[in-house]
Parts: structure tokens; sequence; C-alpha cells
């Protein structure tokens, strides 16, 4: 398969025609982003049915908050799982057997009864997003060291494609009158089959040494193993800090990513004085941008460098957020979270891509740690400003992924992973 004029396949794998064929890099590219599209997919019906599950149960809008809590919950557990899981089983296998759980899972909401109910079968939904969020990340991870070159950022734009088309589907549904549960049944249908066609064409087995990926801030920079390149020295850093400090990127990221989706559509009509539609714009657009931005994400870093594109996004971000709250005027505060999407966008995959190079020993583990301090921090993100918001209310409490989208300004040279980490990595 020829991508960009040139052919890509993982050595010794084949798929060098024009077909894609199994264990080509070109493959599994498509098949990582189908399950991505997935996750994306089942999620937005999910949240768009949500009102749906409320009236089924028949509970408050406290209880509705309680038992909501159970997907972050799970999402914590299912990443710490896959820390152990990914490294023995290997990402492909993994992401194929949950991938189809996580299809399941999403079924079972549909037929909670009780509250009880509704919070096990949440909780199970998390779980087993978390596994195949881990096992699919690392998966991109070995496609993206096969390519060469920068890939998963465009990999995790079918996420937010399919969040997109699922909140399109999940309203029609909900116009149409059809019930929770033949909604969740029909996307879960949907993304099983899916799932488990594209399964097929992920990378098998641990895999070899993948190629260095040119993500060092230096565009153009040599890759190890090059004819004239000498071997590269073992980075000193060590591996504990250099993952914690990814972590820390990544709930600057999804903070920010929570922060919209929960809070952009209060703050335009509660202290804006927008109508609800109107409100819902914000976060759409912010939706909208994220998509695009991930869309073009890669070929500006394959260009310009992981630190320099990571920087302006974080000053964009900055930027977007401050302008949607520093106007009074509800269209510039929506271009304000349009702009806040454009630059958390590329963030969240590239912190992704480089947890699963941070420990050349256990990948797996080092993706599975990043991903889950992220997880963290997108459950109590969201939950803090609401509580900061009580007491000096919450247009200064946004000002929280302000600050910590500055950070990621600061923090974007962790990103510049030495040659000798992406060349020594096993990636399962």
């Amino acid at each position: 398969m020829r991508i960009s004029g040139r052919r890509v396949a993982l050595t010794g794998t084949g798929g060098g025609g024009r077909r894609p064929q199994r264990g080509s890099a070109g493959a599994a590219r498509w098949a990582v982003s189908a399950i991505f599209l997935v996750m994306g997919l089942t999620g937005g019906v999910w949240n768009a049915r949500i009102p749906a599950a409320k009236s089924q149960v028949h509970l408050s809008d406290g209880t509705l908050g309680l038992a909501l809590f159970a997907v972050p919950l799970g999402l914590v557990v299912g990443a710490a799982l896959a820390e152990r899981l990914v490294d023995r089983m290997g990402s492909a296998r993994l992401a194929r057997i949950c991938g189809i759980g996580n299809c399941a899972a999403i079924m079972t909401p549909g037929l909670a009864r009780t509250l009880l109910e509704l919070m096990a079968a949440l909780f199970i939904v998390g779980a087993f997003f978390g596994v195949v969020d881990v096992a699919t990340n690392s998966q991109g991870v070995r496609v993206e060291g096969a390519y060469g070159r920068p890939v998963m950022t465009s990999m995790h734009a079918f996420f937010s494609l399919g969040a997109i088309l699922g909140a399109l589907a999940g309203a029609a549904f909900a116009w149409a009158g059809v019930g929770l549960f033949p909604s969740l049944a029909a996307v879960g249908a949907a993304g099983l089959l899916i799932n488990v066609f594209a399964g097929r064409w992920l990378l098998p087995g641990t895999g070899r040494p993948a190629p260095a990926v040119p993500v060092t801030s230096e565009p153009g920079a040599p890759r190890a193993n090059e004819p004239g390149v000498p071997p590269p020295s073992p980075d000193a850093r060590p591996v504990r800090r250099l993952v914690l400090a990814l972590g820390l990127l990544s709930i600057c990221a999804l903070v920010g990513e929570g922060a919209a989706g929960d809070w952009s559509a209060v703050y335009l009509r509660d202290n804006l004085g927008t109508s609800a539609g109107f409100a819902a714009l914000g976060f759409s657009a912010f939706s909208a941008m994220m998509t695009l931005g991930r869309a073009v994400g890669d070929r500006l870093i394959h260009r310009l460098g992981v630190v320099p594109v990571i920087r302006v996004c974080g000053l964009t971000a900055t930027a977007g957020l401050a302008l949607a709250l520093a106007t009074p005027v509800p269209a510039l505060a929506i271009a304000g979270f349009t702009v806040f999407g454009a630059g958390l966008s590329v963030v969240a995959p590239q912190v992704f891509a480089a947890g699963g190079r941070a420990d050349p020993a256990r990948p797996g583990s080092g993706l599975a740690k990043v991903v889950g301090l992220g997880y963290t921090g997108q459950t109590a993100g969201p939950a803090i400003i609401g509580l900061v918001a009580d007491r000096i209310g919450l247009h200064l409490a946004l000002f929280i992924p302000v600050a910590l989208a500055a950070w990621i300004v600061v923090a974007a040279p962790v990103l510049d992973i030495p040659v000798a980490r992406l060349t020594a990595a096993r990636i399962p």
C-alpha cells in the first residue's frame, strides 16, 4: 500500500502491494482509526441518551450524578488493568477482545431498572473503555513507529468524528422516540461488526523494535540506525519522572476537554444569558474544531516538530478560553471555545504517544499510567471547577483550565523524547 508516495509496511510482514494486507502499517492505521471511531460513536450515543436513562430508572439530578460517576471510576480501573495486560497479551489481541467487550457493555445501561443496576452497568462500560483505550493507543504507537513519521493525531481524529456522529445519532433516536435499550443495542451491534473486521488488520504479536519517529523539535532530525548516525547514548532521566511529567500534561489536556464538555453550555446560558439551544453551540464548535485540528495535526508535527506545535497549541488554547471568559458577547465566547478546541486538539494524542515510548522496557505500562492520570484529571477537574464555582463563581473558576493550558506551553519540551527511547521500545 502506498501512502504519500512511499511504501509503508512493517518489516518482514508484507503489505507492499496496492491492496492493504495483514501486517501492513497502512492497513493497521485504518484498523486503529476504525476502533477509535467506534469508541467515539458508542460514547456519543450514550451521552445523548442520558436523559432517557434518567427517566427509565426514575432518578433525580443528584442520583443521576452519582450514577454517572461510575463511568470515570471504571475508566481509571480499566486503565490500571490495561497496564498489566497490554505488555503480556499484546495490544492487538487486547484491543480486539476489549473492543468487542466495549460494544457489548454499552448495551447494558439500557437494561438497568434501579440505581445500583445502572451504576454497575456504567462501571463495566468505563472499565472496558479504559482497557480498549490503552490497548488501541499502544497499537497506534506501534503503527506510528512502523510508518516512521507522526500519524497518531490523525487516528485520534476518528474518535472525535465518532463522538460527533454518535451525538447526532443519539439525538435522532430520541427525536424518533426509540427506547434507550434499542438505541444502545443498535450502536453496539454496529460497533461490534466494525471491531471484528478491523481487528483482523492490527499489527500482530509483540513486534520488533519500532523505527524512530521524527518527533523531536528539530524537523528532519536523523533517525537511529541510518548510515553514518552514531548509536544514541542512553537517556539519564528517570523513567518514573518522565511518565509523571507526561501524566501532568495529560491532566492539563483532559481537564480542558472535560471543562468544555461540562461547563461551556452552563457558562453561556447562565453567565451570558443565552438560550439553551444557543449555549449548546459552544461545545459543538469546540468538538468540530477538535476533529479538524486532529486531522491536520500530524502534518504540522512532521514539518515543524512536536515541541513547537504543542507550544503553539498551548498558547492557542490559553488565548481561546481567555477570550471566551473575557467577552460579554455570546458569539465571541463561542469563537473563543472554538479556538480552545483547536488548541487542545493535538495535545492528548501526542502525550499518549509519548507515554507509549517513555518506558522502553514496559511501553504499555508507561502509556497506561499516562492515560490513567489523564482520566483522573478528566474525572476530578470538572468537579473541582464546580466546587470552586460555588465559592467564587463559574467565570473565575474556569480560569483553572486557562492556567492548565498555559502549563502546556511550559512543559511541551517533555515530549521531545530522545531517539534512543524510540528505537529501544518494543511496543506490544
